[in-house]
């Protein structure tokens, strides 16, 4: 299916790794011009390498997604180079961990405030897209706790929340909001392969509570967010899309 991409613009946030990286790799081979940041400039660097490689138009810079003013500023610039923006996607996070003042603080910071201040100076230039797609990404947990409390979660449902309330604020200014909530997804050298290694049974545990009976994989979760960012959902907005091979039980109604 042709998503209907090509020549689209995309800032992609903290996309040099997981289900960042596929979704650059995704929306470029559908013809999108990517600006893509995170932290790790040897990562930033590789990433744009290997897609500029394949023929796309991406660019790329190392950029402390916790430090409000630089983000802020990367985001303006990758707009000012692009020409604009139709798609924004912030995939910043501090990851899961039992709860400390450190971990609310870093996922405040990097769940939450990276995916509002992101959008927030995005906006004028999705705005002037006439076609601007935000996705935003959640998580499971957020609506169904699975593996205790923990301010990943609690941060993420903000999030979720916050981004179904903007999607109605917006809609009248042809911006569509949607949010992506994976469940466990196994990325090589990632959170759940490290838990194979070193937490077998519980490992073992999760995947039985999977009724497709294994993980999610990064190109399965960037799939969907290129269908939602693409003009195909174009009457797609407001829409919590979870993609957890059957894991939460709730009846989604």
């Amino acid at each position: 299916m042709d998503l209907g991409l090509k020549g689209r613009k995309a800032i992609l946030a903290g996309a040099t790794k997981g289900i960042g990286r596929a979704v650059a790799e995704v929306l470029a081979a559908e013809g999108c011009a990517i600006e893509l940041c995170a932290r790790d400039r040897q990562g930033v660097e590789e990433a744009v390498g290997q897609l500029r490689s394949r023929g796309a138009t991406a660019r790329g810079e190392s950029v402390d997604m916790g430090d409000a003013q630089a983000y802020r500023d990367w985001v303006g610039r990758a707009c000012e180079r692009l020409g604009g923006c139709d798609i924004f996607v912030c995939f910043a996070s501090a990851g899961g961990g039992a709860p400390s003042e450190e971990r609310w603080q870093a996922a405040f910071e990097l769940d939450l405030l990276a995916t509002y201040r992101g959008i927030d100076t995005a906006l004028p230039a999705l705005e002037r897209s006439g076609s601007g797609a935000i996705v935003v990404i959640s998580t499971t947990v957020a609506i169904e706790p699975a593996f205790g409390p923990q301010p990943y979660a609690a941060l993420k449902a903000a999030v979720t929340n916050y981004a179904g309330a903007l999607a109605q604020a917006l809609a009248p200014k042809g911006i569509r909001v949607n949010t992506v909530s994976p469940g466990p997804v196994f990325i090589e050298g990632g959170a759940w392969d490290k838990i194979k290694s070193s937490r077998p049974d519980f490992y073992e545990r999760t995947v039985a509570q999977v009724p497709l009976g294994r993980l999610g994989s990064a190109e399965e979760i960037a799939q969907a967010i290129a269908f939602l960012a693409s003009p195909v959902s174009a009457f797609t907005t407001g829409t919590n899309l979870v993609i957890d091979g059957g894991m939460t039980k709730r009846v989604q109604h």
